[in-house]
């Protein structure tokens, strides 16, 4: 069965059939609400991304494949051990010469085992947040719903939906969102993409954040800022992804774009500082810490720029 949202051919795509009426399929003239609405049920299932958060890989594709490959598979073992041999296809546009340096004392051998194990620890730390979810509301995982919170854009280029999840729980407050609490345990990496940081950044759609003001903002933020001091935490006690025995050695986002051979496109604001300065793509690890990266994607960057922001030079 396809999925209810996908990609094919480069267009983003969905499957849906008539919505439902009293448990069943409705008809026509039920679902049909006036000449441009209509009530429709996802046909497939729905893949969900979750905001601020980026987890280890525990697949992806390997450079010129189309299939999925598990990062345990050799190949990657021999592409992570140098990323940047001559017989690979080059980068466009090529890396520069500060950020080859960054990923080569991060590359080599044992760079794609270290990924696979800490994305299994990440995969299982959320079926047991799921589990124990279930267990503490008496459900089976045949009645058991999420319940899904948006910000800015609801899907990604692949059809998946962009969210906070969380268990459903109408009739007392939840925890955590499942974002927040693998953040919490650093089982992830934050990943903060701009405009899609509510509800850790609890403003209007597309607000762009004065200049001169990230830090304070971000420290302020309900959200962003315990958010941002769970992931300082753990480095300093050395847990999860900050293991001193096997720390995280690539940035999830490294292993996607060194493995696309495409270098990453998105600016890069630092929440440490109170600056007005939009920093260069390709120079995102001078923000040494990934808590303090906002990525800001190209097309919204002249939002930023008409604000006052300066790209770098």
């Amino acid at each position: 069965m396809p999925k209810a949202i996908e990609q094919i051919s480069g267009l983003t795509v969905g499957h849906a059939a008539l919505g439902l009426r009293s448990g069943v399929a409705g008809t026509v003239r039920h679902q049909v609400h006036d000449g441009d609405t209509i009530n429709v049920r996802a046909v497939g299932n729905l893949g969900i991304r979750f905001l601020g958060a980026d987890a280890p890989e525990i697949s992806f594709q390997l450079p010129g494949e189309t299939k999925f490959t598990g990062l345990s598979d050799r190949r990657w073992e021999e592409f992570l051990s140098d990323p940047f041999a001559e017989d690979l296809p080059p980068f466009d546009p090529p890396l520069t010469e500060g950020l080859l340096n960054h990923l080569r004392a991060r590359v080599g051998p044992g760079a794609a085992m270290n990924h696979y194990h800490l994305a299994t620890a990440a995969e299982d730390a959320l079926e047991q947040e799921v589990l124990a979810d279930l267990t503490a509301l008496g459900q089976s995982e045949e009645n058991f719903q999420f319940y899904l919170v948006f910000a800015n854009e609801v899907t990604d280029r692949y059809g998946r939906l962009l969210c906070f999840v969380n268990r459903y729980q109408p009739s007392e407050p939840r925890p955590d969102s499942y974002n927040e609490r693998l953040l919490k345990a650093a089982k992830v990496s934050p990943y903060f993409i701009w405009p899609n940081i509510d509800p850790f950044l609890r403003k209007k759609a597309k607000y762009v954040i004065p200049p001169h003001t990230a830090s304070d903002v971000a420290n302020r933020a309900p959200k962003l800022g315990p958010a941002r001091e769970w992931i300082r935490d753990a480095r300093r006690v050395g847990t999860g992804i900050f293991d001193a025995g096997d720390f995280l050695r690539l940035e999830p986002f490294e292993v996607r774009f060194l493995a696309r051979r495409q270098p990453p496109d998105r600016w890069v604001i630092d929440l440490s500082k109170n600056d007005n300065t939009l920093v260069k793509p390709q120079e995102y690890h001078t923000v040494a810490n990934a808590e303090d990266r906002l990525f800001i994607p190209e097309e919204y960057v002249p939002l930023f720029v008409e604000k006052g922001w300066q790209r770098q030079a």
